[in-house]
């Protein structure tokens, strides 16, 4: 994983206009790439199909996996950035009278409907002769859009460069154990400088990040496909078991029976 002072600029797409009022917007990220704060004349879905974006938006930065998406609203500034390889495979959506969407930037959970109506709405976009099947399609993703369940659940990211630097190795490394002295001691800190400057950043304390870290993860491999033990290890609990109960105290559900939902 690329470090803060590592980020390549990408350029933004130089588009005028929409050709329907919602249009696949696709391009393969790598790590490390991101597009520089601008806005655009119509709502944006940010989304990625695979991989795992950082977008920086109203002034907060969040991580969001092929389970989220971020609604920006027209003219609002933001940069998406891909922490690792990303299929990125967003919508431009135009303003529309009663659209139903909010406002406000907000995140969603993406269903699999949606997910599968994106790439179809890609692949379909691509022939001009049918334009009859991509506006049946488009009035399908609009109220599949409108019915999404917004989400309190994503992860926060820190605007320092310091604090970055930390937050990119707990991502790549979820079962690092360091202490806030430990870390205060890696980046030229105090600890209590480096705590009080990640919670007014964050809103959450290290401690409550790392948790919620290693939960967002856990979500983001369980669709993938890896098994519950190896989760477990990679994200440094000393057994399955205890990986099982902080799982199912936070999302309703042991691991194996989420996943068949």
């Amino acid at each position: 994983m690329r470090q803060t002072h590592d980020w390549i600029t990408i350029d933004v797409p130089d588009m005028a206009a929409l050709p329907k009022a919602i249009f696949p917007r696709t391009q393969n990220l790598s790590a490390g790439q991101m597009f520089p704060p601008h806005s655009h004349r119509w709502n944006q879905f940010v989304y990625a199909t695979s991989g795992t974006l950082v977008v920086k938006v109203a002034g907060s930065w969040y991580v969001i996996t092929p389970e989220q998406a971020i609604w920006v609203p027209t003219g609002v500034v933001h940069s998406t950035g891909a922490l690792n390889d990303a299929a990125f495979r967003n919508l431009y959506v135009d303003d529309m009278p009663a659209s139903g969407m909010p406002a406000a930037c907000t995140v969603f959970s993406v269903t699999p409907l949606l997910r599968a109506l994106i790439v179809e709405l890609e692949n379909a976009s691509r022939d001009v002769e049918d334009e009859a099947y991509v506006d049946k399609l488009n009035a399908l993703i609009l109220e599949q859009l409108r019915r999404l369940p917004a989400l309190d659940f994503h992860l926060p990211w820190p605007q320092t460069p310091m604090l970055h630097r930390m937050c990119e190795a707990l991502y790549a490394n979820p079962a690092d154990a360091r202490s806030v002295d430990d870390w205060g001691q890696a980046l030229g800190a105090s600890a209590r400088t480096l705590a009080r400057r990640f919670e007014k950043e964050v809103g959450l304390s290290l401690r409550e990040w790392r948790y919620r870290l290693r939960l967002f993860l856990a979500v983001e491999w369980l669709c993938a496909g890896r098994s519950v033990t190896e989760i477990a290890l990679a994200l440094g609990y000393a057994s399955t078991s205890a990986f099982t109960y902080m799982f199912h105290q936070e999302m309703g559900c042991p691991p194996s029976e989420w996943r068949k939902k």
